[in-house]
């Protein structure tokens, strides 16, 4: 029942921008840390932002700062990540992340859900 479908992706030249989006279903949305990884061939899944459940700290690879902007619509339980000035390296699958760890009186359970991924590819 939980779901993350990404949408967004496609070809552009270098310059260029995309918005990504990933609408999720099926849990608590609000109270999850949404992420975006990427992934290239023979190359280990990177993290490329981050924001907390309220929006209100974002967290940015080095390579991605001043360029690409992660939000967040509770209210509609959607993720983006507006993508600017984009680069042939940012070529690359791009997946949606939900995460959380959720107090049970206890012990502290993971929660850890995934999109599909979305192709991204820069080039003239």
């Amino acid at each position: 029942q939980v779901q993350l479908v990404e949408s967004g992706g496609g070809l552009v030249q270098p310059g260029g921008s995309l918005r990504l989006s990933c609408a999720a279903s099926g849990f608590a949305f609000s109270r999850y840390t949404m992420s975006w990884y990427r992934q290239v061939s023979g190359k280990e899944r990177e993290l490329v932002a981050d924001i907390t459940s309220a929006g209100g700290t974002t967290n940015y690879a080095d390579s991605v700062k001043g360029r690409f902007t992660i939000s967040r619509d509770n209210a509609k339980n959607t993720v983006y990540l507006q993508m600017n000035s984009l680069k042939p390296e940012d070529t690359a699958v791009y997946y949606c992340n939900a995460n959380n760890l959720i107090w049970t009186g206890s012990y502290l359970k993971k929660y850890d859900y995934w999109g599909q991924g979305t192709q991204v590819t820069v080039s003239s």
